[in-house]
């Protein structure tokens, strides 16, 4: 399983923060938003990933991640030219990819206490296909819809304009190998953009859409606005003060799945300079 971060875009609902550096470089609270999802693709296993920036700040992701061997995992970096949309992201890594299954989480979205072991047992069947995670929200007319009858799912729109449901697809998919060659046959949709929710129609239509439901114990944040990163940061700091549960930290994810030793990590603390990460990393582990 490989696993991709779309850290592309021009952040144009941030600007002018955006105008400088790259959305995914902000802060979320104490750390860089990036980390939050290569976290999540840690804590689900995954090793090989690949960064999909913009050419003018690929240099910025480089110096701050590297070669990931200090989380004990691989990383490559690709860019995208132009915003052409999440599908795009499955074309620009198909040699990444190779002939693996593939993890693809939006850049800007935050996850927490997803249980991983649940979706392995749907990956043990090797045609599964796809996997989706939903969850209620108050606007869903910002992201992809679910529409349902009788309870299963029959169609999903992105942005609607007429309400269909509240219940949003999350900036987390999973897919198996058809996902590269599904993505070279799409159309630019009015948006100009290669939708994922095409992608996952045609998923469905071939009954190779599995959906999980993030309940009661799960959050998902969107930070690309300057509303909801603001939102970002103040629940990430409230959950981290009153449960000292360091959240969206590569190491702390690196350790949890056995990437990294307890001596590695001690010697990247080291090289941390003074700050609250460092502090809030060493009453994690030390």
């Amino acid at each position: 399983m490989k696993g991709i971060i779309l850290a592309g875009g021009t952040g144009s609902r941030l600007s002018p923060l955006t105008i400088s550096v790259s959305k995914q470089l902000l802060p979320v609270f104490d750390k860089p938003m990036i980390y939050y999802p290569l976290s999540t693709l840690i804590e689900a296993g995954i090793k090989d990933i690949l960064i999909i920036t913009t050419r003018e700040s690929q240099k910025q992701f480089i110096s701050l991640l590297g070669d990931g061997s200090e989380f004990g995992i691989n990383l490559q970096y690709q860019f995208q030219e132009k915003p052409n949309g999440i599908a795009e992201s499955f074309i620009i890594g198909e040699k990444f990819i190779g002939k693996d299954s593939v993890v693809l989480i939006l850049g800007d979205n935050i996850f927490g206490n997803i249980n991983f072991d649940n979706i392995s047992n749907i990956l043990r069947n090797k045609n599964f296909g796809s996997i989706i995670f939903s969850i209620i929200v108050d606007q869903p007319e910002r992201y992809g819809v679910i529409k349902f009858k009788n309870k299963k799912i029959i169609s999903i729109t992105e942005k609607p304009n007429k309400y269909i449901s509240n219940n949003a697809i999350t900036g987390l998919y999973y897919f198996d190998n058809n996902v590269i060659n599904i993505s070279k046959k799409l159309s630019f949709s009015k948006r100009n953009e290669l939708e994922i929710v095409d992608i996952l129609n045609i998923y469905l239509k071939k009954k190779k859409l599995n959906h999980n439901i993030l309940g009661k114990g799960n959050f998902w944040l969107d930070a690309g606005t300057p509303r909801s990163l603001l939102q970002s940061s103040q629940l990430i700091q409230t959950i981290q003060d009153r449960q000292r549960y360091l959240i969206g930290s590569p190491e702390v994810a690196a350790f949890n799945n056995g990437f990294i030793t307890l001596s590695t990590l001690k010697k990247k603390i080291e090289k941390l300079n003074n700050s609250a990460y460092k502090d809030s990393l060493i009453n994690f582990f030390l």
